[in-house]
C-alpha cells in the first residue's frame, strides 16, 4: 500500500516536470519563416550568420524557430533578422522611405501591427530586420549593431 501512495504522489510531480519542459524557451521564443534564396545569396547569408553580433540593442541572441543560418533573433519581443528574402516590391516606389545606417542603406516599412521592417538595398542579398512594436522607442539602434556585419559579408550590388 505504501508503494501505491508513492506512485500516486510521483505522478503529479511528473506532470509538473513535463509541463515545465513544455514551457521551455521554445514556447517563449520567436518564430520566423526561413527564406529560400538562390545558392549565391545563401552562401552570403551563411557568412553573415557567422558575423552577427551576440547582442543587439542590449538584447542577447536567441534565434527563432525553426533553426536556420538564414534567420537570427535577439531579445523578447524579438528583433528578427532574415537573410535572403525576396526583393520587396516597395523598392519600385520612388516615395518609399529609406535610411542609411553606418554605411548600409535600408528600405523602411511600418507594419500594421506597429512594428518596423527594414530591408537592405543595393546588396547582393536582401537582409530584412523586423523591429517589434515593443522596441520602437529604440529607433534604429538595432541597425547600428547589425550594419557592420552586413557591410563585411553582403557586398554592394544588385541582388538577383
Amino acid at each position: 500500500m505504501n508503494s501505491s501512495r508513492h506512485r500516486l504522489i510521483g505522478l503529479p510531480v511528473l506532470a509538473v516536470l513535463i509541463a515545465a519542459a513544455g514551457c521551455s524557451s521554445a514556447d517563449h521564443g520567436a518564430t520566423a519563416a526561413v527564406p529560400r534564396p538562390g545558392a549565391a545569396a545563401a552562401k552570403l547569408c551563411r557568412a553573415l550568420d557567422g558575423a552577427l553580433p551576440r547582442t543587439v540593442d542590449g538584447a542577447s541572441r536567441q534565434d527563432p524557430e525553426p533553426a536556420s543560418a538564414l534567420t537570427a533573433g535577439w531579445g523578447s519581443p524579438a528583433i528578427i533578422l532574415r537573410c535572403g528574402v525576396p526583393r520587396p516590391a516597395e523598392l519600385n516606389d520612388p516615395e518609399a522611405e529609406a535610411a542609411e545606417v553606418n554605411g548600409v542603406d535600408w528600405l523602411l516599412q511600418e507594419q500594421g501591427d506597429g512594428s518596423f521592417r527594414f530591408t537592405t538595398t543595393l546588396r547582393l542579398a536582401y537582409v530584412e530586420v523586423t523591429i517589434p512594436a515593443g522596441r520602437r522607442d529604440h529607433g534604429v539602434a538595432p541597425l547600428v549593431s547589425l550594419a557592420p556585419a552586413v557591410r563585411r559579408t553582403i557586398p554592394i550590388g544588385v541582388a538577383d
